[in-house]
C-alpha cells in the first residue's frame, strides 16, 4: 500500500485531520437518517462508513479499494437480507434476481417498487462514492467551505421541517467545521511558504490558538442568552396548505393539538410544544373542553351537536358531579398565546362562573357534552383572557363503591351503547380483566390499571392505523398495544361500556408544566399549557356521585382528590389483572420497512464464518470509535446489572446521576435554580411518562434519609432502564 497523503512538504497528521473532520462532517449526514425515514440500524451504515473513509484514507491503488469496498457492501447486504453464507450459489441467484428486478422498475419508472436491499445497495454506494468526494474536497483541493455550509444547511433545513433536532449537531458541525477551515489555511500557507517539515515543527503551536478560539466561541454561544424565535414557523403554514387539499387517507401523520373532528383517530402524531395558554392556579387540574357520546368503531362524534343554551351573566349551569360531592372554592385565569385559536372555553371541573372580561361576549353551553363557545353577535370569537371560579371536587369512593345502575335509562342506554362491529373478544377481554370485583368502582379501576401491567406502550410515532375492516379499539388491545391518549382512552371506554357501566370520552388539557411556585405568595402556581399537552381521558358516571374522570394512559395521571374512609384504604393496593393474550404476529417480510433488516427467530441472521472474520479483522480498526458512540448504552448496561446484583443505595445514586448526564449529553440541562422534582417534571412531559418522577422521588429518600441499605428492586430497576431507552431513543 502506498500512502499519498505524505504529500511533498505537508505534515501527515495535518492531512489526518482535515480528513477525520470530513468523516465527522459526514456523519452528521447519517445521524438523522434513522428518525427522519424508516430506515433502521443506522450502525450498519455508520460501520460500513468507517470502513470505506479508512481504506480512502490509506490511498490504496485503485482496483483494490474497489475490491475492498464492493465486497464491504457484499457482506452488508448478505447479513441483513440472506439466510444463505456470502459465497452459497443460491445468495448469488438472490442478488442477481433482484438486481435484474430493480432495473426493469427503474426502466419502467415505478420508483415506490423498489426493493429493499435495491435501496440499501444504492445508498452504500452513495456511502463508497462520498469517501472519495470528500477525499478530494479535503485533501486535495482544501476546499472545506463548500462541504461545511452544506452540511449547515442540511441540519437546519431538517430541524425546522422534520422531527428531528439538531441543537447538538449544529453545535458539533461548527465546532468541526471551523478546525477544519483552520488546519485547511495552515495547510495552505505551508504548501504557499514551502516549508520543510522540520522548520515547521516550531511553528506547530499554530494550532493551540485555533483550537482555543474555537472551542471559547462554541462555550460562549452555548452559554450566552438566546432571544425568542422572531419569525413564526414556516411549518405551520406549509402544514396548513397541504391540509387545505383535502384529507382522503390523510390519517396517518397529523400535528399534536387539539382538533374538531374526532371521526377517524389512529396515527402518528408530531410533538408541537407552542404554548396555547398560561394557567395561574392553586390547585392543579385537567382543563376540559368537551366530551363525545358515541363511538363509531373509528372514532367519536356527538349525538347533539346542535343544542346550546345561553349562559345568563356568564354563570356557568353544566355539572359532572352530584352537588352532595365535598368541595373546595378556588379561583384560577388563563392567558391565550396568540397562536392559541380556540373559540371555546377551557375551564376545570367544578366551574360555576367565568369573567370573560368583555360584555359583548356570550357563552353558549352544550348541555349534553359540556362544550361552551364563546360567541359575538352569533359569531365564534376567541377570548384570551379570562377568570373562572370552580369548585374541587373530593370524590367519595365509598358511595362510588356502593354505586348501583343508573336509574335514568335514557342516560344508561346512551353511555353504553356500541356499534354492532365491535368484536366479541373486546366484550371478553373485559369480563376476564373485572371477574375478581363485585362492584362498579372496582371494575373500572381494574380497567384503567390493566394497560400498566400488560405490556402496552405510550408513544405518538409508528402508531397504526386500523384498516376499513379493523375496528379501533380491537386492533390496539389485541394487535399493536402501541399508541397515545385516544388509544387508551377509546379502549377504557369500550371496555366499561361493553360491562353496561355508563362512561364517556372526553378531551382537553392535562394540567401542563409548572414554571412558577406561589408567584403571590398567597400559593398561585403558575403553569403552562403547550400543544403537546392536549389530551383525551374517560369519565364514568356513578349514580348519586355523577361523572368521575379516570386516566388509563401510561404515564399521565389525572389530578383527582378523593375522600377515602378507613374501610377503603386497600384502593391503592388494587392491582390491575394480567391477561394471558396471544403474542401480536410478526409482520410478514414483504411488509417490512425499508433499508429494515430481516430477522430470524434469534435477531439478525449473520452467518459468522471464517469469511467473515478476515472483514472482522479489519473492522476491529475502527472498534474505538464505535465503543465511544456506544458508550451511553454500554454503561447502561454495566449500572444496569450493578443494580441487580447489589441493590444498596450507592448502586441506584450512581444510576441516577448517570441519567442525569445523560439527559445532559441530549440537551436537558437542570437549570441552577431548578429542584430535581421541577426537572423530572420536565422531562416526564417532553417523554411523555412519569418515570424520571418516581426516580427522583426515591433518590431523593436516600439523599435525605442517609441510607445505605439495599432499595433496590426488579421494579425499579426495570423503570430505570426504561427510561435510559427512551432518553437514547
Amino acid at each position: 500500500m502506498v500512502n499519498r497523503l505524505r504529500q511533498s512538504n505537508i505534515p501527515f497528521v495535518y492531512s489526518f485531520i482535515l480528513y477525520i473532520a470530513g468523516l465527522l462532517l459526514f456523519l452528521e449526514w447519517l445521524y438523522p437518517v434513522e428518525q427522519v425515514t424508516d430506515t433502521k440500524f443506522i450502525g450498519i451504515f455508520i460501520m460500513y462508513t468507517f470502513f470505506c473513509f479508512f481504506i480512502s484514507l490509506l490511498q490504496v491503488k485503485w482496483w483494490l479499494s474497489f475490491i475492498l469496498k464492493g465486497f464491504g457492501i457484499l457482506f452488508v447486504l448478505n447479513g441483513i437480507f440472506s439466510d444463505y453464507p456470502i459465497w452459497n450459489m443460491r445468495w448469488l441467484h438472490e442478488l442477481f434476481t433482484d438486481l435484474t428486478y430493480n432495473i426493469q422498475t427503474l426502466i419502467a419508472r415505478e420508483w415506490f417498487d423498489l426493493s429493499n436491499m435495491f435501496r440499501t445497495l444504492l445508498f452504500l454506494i452513495i456511502i463508497w462514492l462520498m469517501s472519495y468526494l470528500i477525499h478530494y474536497w479535503f485533501i486535495q483541493v482544501k476546499r472545506v467551505m463548500i462541504f461545511s455550509v452544506l452540511t449547515f444547511i442540511y441540519i437546519a433545513l431538517l430541524d425546522t421541517f422534520t422531527v428531528y433536532h439538531a441543537n447538538w449537531a449544529i453545535a458539533r458541525t461548527f465546532v468541526i467545521a471551523f478546525l477544519a477551515l483552520g488546519i485547511a489555511n495552515i495547510v495552505r500557507e505551508i504548501q504557499r511558504e514551502n516549508m520543510t517539515t522540520s522548520s515547521f515543527r516550531f511553528r506547530s503551536l499554530w494550532i493551540l490558538p485555533l483550537v482555543m478560539i474555537v472551542l471559547f466561541s462554541t462555550v460562549v454561544g452555548y452559554a450566552a442568552p438566546k432571544l425568542e424565535p422572531q419569525w413564526n414557523d414556516p411549518v405551520e403554514f406549509i402544514k396548513s396548505a397541504k391540509e387545505s387539499f383535502g384529507n382522503a387517507g390523510g390519517y396517518t401523520v397529523q400535528k399534536v393539538g387539539y382538533g374538531e373532528d374526532d371521526s377517524r383517530l389512529g396515527g402518528s402524531f408530531v410533538q408541537d410544544y407552542t404554548q396555547v395558554f398560561q394557567a395561574y392556579v392553586k390547585k392543579e387540574s385537567y382543563f376540559r373542553i368537551e366530551s363525545k357520546d358515541v363511538y363509531t368503531g373509528k372514532g367519536w362524534v356527538n349525538s347533539s351537536s346542535d343544542k346550546y343554551i345561553e349562559q345568563p351573566e356568564w354563570n356557568i349551569t353544566f355539572e359532572t358531579f352530584a352537588s352532595t360531592v365535598e368541595t373546595e372554592p378556588y379561583e384560577m385565569s388563563l392567558k391565550f398565546d396568540e397562536g392559541g385559536k380556540i373559540p371555546k372555553l377551557i375551564y376545570p371541573y367544578g366551574a360555576t362562573h367565568v369573567n370573560l372580561k368583555n360584555q359583548e361576549v356570550g357563552l353558549w353551553l352544550n348541555e349534553e357534552s359540556g362544550e361552551m363557545k364563546t360567541e359575538i353577535d352569533g359569531k365564534d370569537v376567541v377570548v384570551r383572557d379570562y377568570s373562572i371560579r370552580y369548585n374541587y371536587p373530593s370524590y367519595p369512593i365509598d358511595r362510588m363503591r356502593k354505586s348501583q345502575a343508573p336509574t335514568d335509562t335514557t342516560l344508561l342506554e346512551r353511555y353504553t351503547n356500541l356499534p354492532n362491529t365491535v368484536p366479541e373478544r373486546v366484550y371478553d377481554l373485559a369480563e376476564e380483566i373485572t371477574a375478581r370485583y363485585d362492584n362498579q368502582y372496582d371494575k373500572v379501576r381494574a380497567v384503567e390499571r390493566y394497560f400498566s401491567a400488560n405490556g402496552f406502550v405510550y408513544q405518538t410515532s409508528d402508531v397504526a392505523v386500523p384498516s376499513d375492516e379493523q375496528d379501533y379499539v380491537d386492533q390496539f388491545l389485541f394487535e399493536t398495544k402501541v399508541g397515545y391518549c385516544d388509544n387508551f382512552s377509546s379502549s377504557m371506554v369500550v371496555l366499561l361500556r361493553s360491562l353496561d357501566i355508563p362512561a364517556r370520552w372526553v378531551k382537553g388539557f392535562t394540567s401542563g408544566e409548572k414554571l412558577e411556585d406561589n408567584i403571590d405568595g398567597e400559593g398561585t402556581d403558575l403553569y403552562e399549557i403547550t400543544n403537546a399537552n392536549a389530551h383525551s381521558w374517560v369519565e364514568v358516571y356513578f349514580e348519586g356521585v355523577g361523572w368521575v374522570p379516570f386516566e388509563p394512559t401510561q404515564g399521565f395521571r389525572v389530578p383527582n382528590d378523593y375522600d377515602v374512609s378507613l374501610n377503603n384504604q386497600h384502593d391503592d393496593a388494587l392491582e390491575a389483572p394480567e391477561i394471558n393474550q396471544p403474542e401480536r404476529p410478526e409482520p410478514p417480510k414483504e411488509t417490512q420497512d425499508a433499508f429494515s433488516p430481516s430477522k430470524s427467530e434469534d435477531g439478525f441472521n449473520f452467518d459468522f464464518t471464517w469469511i467473515h472474520g478476515v472483514i472482522i479483522v479489519v473492522l476491529l480498526l475502527l472498534l474505538a470509535g464505535f465503543l465511544f458512540w456506544k458508550r451511553f448504552e454500554l454503561e447502561t448496561i454495566y449500572l444496569h446489572r450493578k443494580i441487580i446484583k447489589k441493590q444498596d443505595a450507592a448502586s441506584y445514586q450512581d444510576a441516577y446521576l448517570f441519567t442525569l448526564k445523560l439527559l445532559k449529553n441530549k440537551g436537558f440541562n437542570k437549570g441552577p435554580d431548578q429542584t430535581l422534582r421541577e426537572f423530572a417534571t420536565k422531562i416526564d412531559n417532553w417523554y411523555g411518562s412519569d418515570e424520571m418522577g418516581q426516580l427522583t422521588t426515591t433518590y431523593e429518600k436516600l439523599i435525605y434519609q442517609n441510607s445505605n441499605g439495599k432499595v433496590g428492586t426488579e421494579e425499579l430497576s426495570n423503570l430505570w432502564k426504561n427510561l435510559i431507552k427512551r432518553i437514547l431513543g
